[in-house]
Parts: structure tokens; C-alpha cells; sequence
């Protein structure tokens, strides 16, 4: 490992000032349109955005299903009686690193799932004579994320020391921005899109947004041993602070899952919590309601509040929920018996689970000794390379739902799945399926119509198969092109709804013969019925069942004509039958209507 160490090392370079990064307009890929978007991750590697990527359509209905309902039972618990006297506050910092392929100041790669210790330079492990070289890529990413997250970008900002000593920080401090961050200001709206109930909306202020270094990765092996994998250190984070709005646990795990997936959307990171590309520190305190004593205490301009503690490292949005209920159950348990909340560090774990544990002591600005880092010059953005990446980034999740709704005419629900499942792939697959449509069509079709057909298709149709063979998204199952030949074929009246599932379902199980060739050799063709033909096969159902037939026409059980219906459906002509055509010619000869 020495030796390794040593080759990455490079010469003491020259301290010299660092120019204003200039706008450049080759600098970031911008958004490339088909038909009115293209949902792209230009730099994102294959990982899964969310937790339940690979997760059958059928059993992410059902689990978003599950998830509404006990949001409305979360909504009960939060507002238990004890919380009737107590006001809950939570702050959160979210870490999450950057989609970077160097670090932040030094040129080491930060490739993932390599070999520990392998992506590692001389100033990654603080090697004496070292000094940090800032990578300028680093700021694509960090203005894309807070861009997305509303912020005003800082024309100039500075690089400060965070002093602390733990073995994953072999220097003795961070290098990170706490008193000149890049971006300030920021603001995230959630709604019932995001988990919270109807008529629920809550804004979360973002106070700012820094850049800093991460830290190494530790592992512990036993009571005496910890291992150290350098390959994360000095990887560039953002750390995004919120102003202390959040009065809910759930709405503190809502707030965290769409930060990343805003942050996923216009690229900033390439993994979240599932990967631990993304973690988050809250703030936990809680004051009685009716205590007009004092203002209590004050953070960034918001007063009133309790002491609070800090939970560090949550990885997952439920040990998000589980870690905050539990530490403000415990500040409650502890006043209410006459205690006083201590400004502290505390953790956890999955392991221990219901309670938190402390940790250290909270150390305060003074404790970190601040000061401004005199290796690194101030960081300065040209405004018309800020100008420009706003103007050319990815759409959000919810400008995506919108457009879907507005523009192809699929429901609110539908919309949102679509945008949300296997990384965008399948909304890819979808507009390439609408795409088709049209040229098939030669765009004479209204794209609503096409639109909202093709979402059932991929979505429904697609996805229960997807669902049923319990495998993942893969849109060479059912190339885009052959479901658009299915879909047309059934929209000119060539097949019927049956045979459109049976074909689809070929292509699925890896029949590789072209669509019309399927509908050929299976004689899958629809030949309309003749009058007579209707008439032939409904006589026969009726001299079947001709109790049935006598309760219609005796007991005026018209109802029945549905049972009667669904026996011509089975016919060994059933793919010929139209289900209306069927009805009338029943009517005709049961209750003598005319047609």
C-alpha cells in the first residue's frame, strides 16, 4: 500500500491564483429533443435511482398503495396527544456527493466498487508537501444542484478549514465552505406528489449550499481494529443546509427523498441513499407550545426553538422517520421529567432500533476553529455560464409529470409512475413506442390520443408481464418498435384486444417473428361478422341456457344479457366478436329491439 501511495504522489506545486471559470458553452451536454423531450442522465452510470428499481410494476403499485395508507395512519401518530403540548422542529444537512469523475482537489478517480485503496493521490491521505489543486469540473454538477434546488449562486466564495481529528480525516480538517458558500437561499415545496397528504404543503428554506471534501470510509472489524478505504476521501459533496422548517418526521424523509431526486434528475449525483452516494444529518429539538417563558433559542434567523441535538449519517429515508420520532420522544420523555436536553452528537443504528445513542458532545463553531484556507484562492462564476446551465438543464420530475399530462394525455397517476420507474428508461421506451405511433400514422394521429394509449401499453399491459416473470425493466424483452405495430395494428381494427395481449405476450417469452407475421401465422386476423354470423352464435348460447333467456324475458332480468354476452366471448370464434355488435344482436332476439 506504501508503494502505491507513493507512485500517486506528485511534485509541491506552485501556489497561483485560480482565473474565473469562463463560460464555455461545450461544457455541458445540453438537453436533446425528439418529439418534446428526451428524459436524459448524460453522465449517470447504470445504478438504480431509486430503492425499489428492480422491483415489479405490480409490487411498486402495491407498495405505493401500502404507503399512502400509512401515511394517513404517520398523520395520526404525529399528531399524538403528547405532540398536542409539544412543537417539533427539524433542520436537516444532506450530503450527497457530486457526479465527478476527480475529486475535489486532487486528480484521484472516483470510479466506485473498485479496490480499496486503489483510487488514491499523495493529498487524499495528507501527505506532507502536498497541497489541493481544485478540479474545475467539479462546479457542472454543484451549480446544476443548486440551480434545481432554487438558490442564488454566489458570484465569489471561499474555501474554509473545518479542524477536527478522526482517523477517516487524516489531515485534521475538512476543507469545506461554511462562512462563503457557492449558493444560498434556496427553497423546497412539498405536496401530495411527494408522499404528503391531500391539501398538504409544506415549504423548506434552504440556507445554503456548500462544497466540501468527504471523508474516508471506515469499517470495523473488531473491538481493537478499524480498516480505512481511502478511495472516498476528498470526493466532492454538496452539503445543502435547511432552514429548521420541518415539523414532521415524515415530511423530514419526504423532504430528503425529493432533494434526491431533484439532484438525480439534472445529474448533480449519480446514486443516493440506496448507494450511499447521499446522507443526511438532522436536527432534532422540541419545545412545549405553551411555554411563554422565553423566545428560546435562535438558528439562522428563526427563534422559538428548543435545544437541539444532532443524529449523524442516516442512510436510509425510514431510519430518517424511525431516528427523528425517536429522539423527540426521548427530549419529551426527558423533559417531562424535570432534565434538560444537552447539545450533543448522537446515533443510529438499525441494530438498537427505537432509540438513539450519544455519541460526543456537539461542538459549536468554536470547537471546529474555522479559518479560510490559504492554499485555495476564492471560487468565481462567470454569470453566463450560470445563465446557461439553468437554461439547459433536464427537466425536474415534476416538469416531466406535467408535460406527460398536458401533452400526452395520461393521468396524473400514470404520469408520475412513468417518470419515476428504472431511471427514466422506461419513459424513454415510452416516447419511442409514441414515436413510432406517429410514423406509422403518418402523424395524423392527435398525440393525446396515441400518448395516452401508449402509457397503457408500456405501463399496464407491459409492466404485468414484467410483474408476473418477476424480472427487471429491460426494453429488449419488447423492442419499442414491435409494441407500436401491436398498438396500430389494434387501433386500424386488424386485431381485437385479445389478440394485441396474446402477440405482446409472444414477443415477451422471446418469439422473434415480426408483428404481422405473428398475426399471419397464428390467424390472429379480425374478419368482421356478418349479421348472420352474430345471430348463429348467440342462438346457440341461448338454446344453452335457456333459463337464463326465460328469467330476461319472464322476471325482466335484462341484467343477465351480461352473462349471456360473456358465453359468445368464448366462442371459438371470440376474436372476431365485438363485444357491442354481440349485446345488440341479444337485445334484438331476446327483447325484440330493433338494431
Amino acid at each position: 500500500m506504501q508503494q502505491r501511495w507513493m507512485a500517486c504522489m506528485r511534485p509541491l506545486s506552485a501556489r497561483r491564483s485560480l482565473p474565473v471559470i469562463p463560460y464555455r458553452e461545450p461544457c455541458v451536454r445540453p438537453l436533446v429533443s425528439r418529439h418534446v423531450f428526451v428524459h436524459l442522465r448524460t453522465f449517470h452510470s447504470s445504478h438504480a435511482r431509486l430503492d425499489d428499481a428492480h422491483t415489479p410494476l405490480r409490487k411498486q403499485l402495491k407498495h405505493a398503495a401500502k404507503s399512502a395508507k400509512l401515511s394517513g395512519s404517520a398523520q395520526v401518530s404525529d399528531h399524538h396527544d403528547v405532540l398536542d403540548d409539544w412543537e417539533l422542529t427539524v433542520g436537516i444537512e444532506i450530503h450527497a456527493q457530486l457526479n465527478t469523475a476527480r475529486k475535489l482537489f486532487s486528480s484521484a478517480s472516483t470510479t466506485p466498487n473498485t479496490e480499496p485503496n486503489s483510487n488514491v493521490a499523495a493529498f487524499d491521505i495528507a501527505l506532507p508537501g502536498t497541497l489541493p489543486v481544485f478540479q474545475p469540473a467539479v462546479v457542472l454538477p454543484a451549480l446544476r444542484a443548486a440551480l434545481v434546488l432554487g438558490c442564488r449562486v454566489e458570484p465569489v466564495s471561499y474555501f474554509d478549514r473545518k479542524h477536527y481529528f478522526y482517523h477517516d480525516q487524516p489531515a485534521g480538517y475538512q476543507i469545506t465552505q461554511y462562512y462563503h458558500p457557492f449558493a444560498r437561499r434556496g427553497r423546497v415545496t412539498l405536496s401530495s406528489d411527494d408522499g404528503l397528504l391531500d391539501g398538504e404543503i409544506v415549504d423548506v428554506r434552504i440556507k445554503q449550499v456548500q462544497l466540501e471534501q468527504d471523508t474516508a470510509r471506515s469499517q470495523e472489524e473488531d473491538e481493537n481494529t478499524t480498516l480505512i478505504d481511502f478511495n472516498r476521501s476528498g470526493h466532492a459533496l454538496v452539503e445543502i443546509i435547511s432552514l429548521p422548517d420541518l415539523h414532521s418526521p415524515r415530511h423530514a424523509a419526504a423532504y430528503v427523498r425529493k432533494v434526491q431526486a431533484l439532484l438525480y434528475a439534472v445529474d448533480a449525483v449519480t446514486t443516493g441513499m440506496e448507494l450511499g452516494g447521499l446522507r443526511a444529518d438532522v436536527n432534532v429539538s422540541v419545545r412545549r407550545r405553551d411555554d411563554t417563558s422565553d423566545q428560546g433559542l435562535a438558528y439562522a434567523g428563526v427563534s422559538g426553538l428548543g435545544q437541539r441535538t444532532e443524529i449523524k449519517n442516516l442512510s436510509t429515508f425510514k431510519g430518517i422517520e424511525d431516528a427523528i420520532t425517536a429522539e423527540r420522544d426521548r427530549q419529551i420523555k426527558l423533559l417531562q421529567s424535570g432534565g434538560t436536553v444537552e447539545p450533543e452528537t448522537r446515533g443510529w443504528s438499525t441494530t438498537h432500533p427505537n432509540e438513539t445513542r450519544r455519541l460526543r458532545g456537539k461542538e459549536g463553531e468554536v470547537d471546529y476553529r474555522y479559518m479560510p484556507d490559504a492554499d485555495i484562492p476564492p471560487l468565481c462564476f462567470d454569470t453566463e455560464l450560470v445563465d446557461y446551465l439553468f437554461k439547459t438543464m433536464p427537466p425536474t420530475p415534476e416538469a416531466l409529470a406535467q408535460r406527460l399530462i398536458k401533452q400526452y394525455g395520461l393521468s396524473p397517476t400514470d404520469s408520475r409512475t412513468l417518470e419515476s420507474l428504472d431511471d427514466g428508461e422506461r419513459l424513454i421506451y415510452f416516447q419511442e413506442v409514441v414515436d413510432e405511433l406517429l410514423n406509422l400514422s403518418y402523424n395524423t394521429e392527435s398525440l393525446k390520443d396515441v400518448g395516452k394509449l401508449a402509457g397503457n401499453w408500456v405501463l399496464h399491459e407491459l409492466g404485468s408481464l414484467f410483474s408476473v416473470d418477476e424480472s427487471p425493466w429491460s426494453s429488449h424483452r419488447v423492442p419499442a418498435q414491435s409494441l407500436a405495430h401491436i398498438i396500430h395494428h389494434l387501433r386500424k381494427g386488424e386485431i381485437k384486444g385479445p389478440s394485441a395481449k396474446l402477440i405482446l405476450k409472444l414477443l415477451f417469452n422471446g418469439d422473434t417473428r415480426r408483428v404481422s407475421t405473428i398475426i399471419q401465422d397464428e390467424k390472429l386476423s379480425f374478419t368482421k361478422m356478418s349479421p348472420e354470423d352474430y345471430e348463429m352464435i348467440a342462438s346457440e348460447v341461448m338454446n344453452k341456457f335457456p333459463d337464463t333467456v326465460k328469467d330476461i324475458v319472464e322476471k325482466g332480468k335484462v341484467g343477465k344479457i351480461q352473462f349471456l354476452m360473456g358465453q359468445m366471448m368464448r366462442h371459438p370464434r371470440r376474436s372476431e366478436i365485438e363485444p357491442p355488435q354481440a349485446e345488440k344482436t341479444l337485445r334484438r332476439l331476446i327483447l325484440g329491439e330493433k338494431p
